[in-house]
């Protein structure tokens, strides 16, 4: 089992940078790949990132990717998502999450830890 605490969120303005960061604990992260997934309301959950269990590979959205960097450190079993230029779209309750794999997952149905979210407001 796994315990996923997100951090970080915060009102920024367009065009400014946040750092989340999902501490694990229960379990090594290192046996597990992880994502990045937000959600506002009324709508889906919207995948941002992947990274694998090594670290080795990484996936983005669309709609993220050049401005957001997705990063693990396994020797101290946190996960981060670094957010560059903003944009009022990027509002979203953001939530990291955990694989029973070690590969790149963009699905919500591919994880099996949640952390309870962490919101990011942006300014116009």
């Amino acid at each position: 089992q796994v315990q996923l605490v997100e951090s970080g969120g915060g009102l920024v303005q367009a065009g400014g940078s946040l750092k989340l960061s999902c501490a694990a604990s229960g379990r090594s992260l290192g046996t597990t790949a992880m994502g990045w997934f937000r959600q506002t309301p009324g709508k889906a959950r919207e995948f941002v990132a992947a990274i694998n269990r090594a670290g080795t590979g990484v996936a983005y959205s669309d709609s993220v990717k050049g401005r957001f960097t997705i990063s693990r450190d396994n020797t101290k079993n946190t996960l981060y998502l670094q957010m560059n230029s903003l944009k009022y779209e990027d509002t979203a309750v953001y939530s990291c999450a955990g694989s029973q794999y070690y590969g790149l997952y963009r699905a919500p149905g591919d994880y099996v830890y949640w952390g309870e979210g962490t919101q990011v407001t942006v300014s116009s």
